[in-house]
């Protein structure tokens, strides 16, 4: 992140939604609303056009629901990340949503400043999710759980740094290793728990017993870092 505006992207097929969040986004000084879209075909064409840093996505859209939804933008860009903001928290609706390459998953009943709070975390490379998606993720993980499986010693000390939500090069820093190996560590954590990404593997460690999670000390949403 540098001193440059975070610019986001609104997808909601409600018009009053969108007015209201890019009203509230609009306050934020370090948060820059570069469009709006209200069905899939719209969003991923601007998503392509525009470039934004986030996608503040719903995942009811004409022309797409749930996972397909994030799928769909997903495939519009690779460096967009993607923050679902929506009411639905079903566990099949989170854990899909996570693995179609979602950085975050957030009810509509957030309280607009964790909703800024989660953004300004998504956008430095965090996964975040509310209390009320991560229950859901949680317990929906129970029955994908590998058998077997046991982390090294380095990886239960990166998968302890995520927990903390430190990014890769942060992990790195501390560990006094380099990002790559950081990387490659992330990515036989991630195999060894049945996991396609960051949150998906905090969820699923949680439920192990492996690390604790909390949505954030503060009590505002936040699960760790993305990669």
């Amino acid at each position: 992140m540098t001193g440059e505006a975070v610019t986001v992207m609104i997808v909601d097929d409600h018009p009053m939604v969108r007015q209201g969040l890019a009203a509230f986004l609009g306050l934020a000084e370090d948060l820059r609303l570069v469009g709006e879209a209200g069905d899939l075909a719209g969003a991923a064409e601007a998503v392509r056009r525009l470039e934004p840093d986030i996608v503040l996505l719903d995942l009811v859209l004409p022309g797409a629901r749930g996972a397909d939804a994030v799928a769909a933008i997903r495939a519009a860009s690779a460096r967009a990340r993607i923050l679902v903001l929506t009411s639905f928290a079903e566990p099949e609706r989170v854990m899909a949503a996570l693995s179609a390459g979602a950085d975050g998953y957030l009810s509509k009943t957030v309280a607009p400043e964790d909703l800024l709070t989660a953004v300004r975390q998504v956008a430095r490379g965090r996964s975040v999710l509310d209390e009320g998606a991560l229950l859901a993720a949680s317990r929906r993980s129970a029955a994908r759980l590998p058998t077997g499986e046991r982390l090294t010693g380095r990886e239960m000390e990166v998968l302890g740094l995520m927990s903390e939500g430190l990014a890769n090069r942060e992990i790195a820093l501390q560990l006094g290793i380099a990002e790559k190996t950081v990387k490659v560590h992330a990515g036989r954590i991630y195999a060894k728990l049945g996991a396609q990404s960051r949150a998906q593997a905090l969820v699923l460690a949680a439920r192990l017993g492996l690390v604790s999670l909390a949505p954030q000390e503060t009590g505002r949403p936040g699960l760790g870092d993305g990669g």
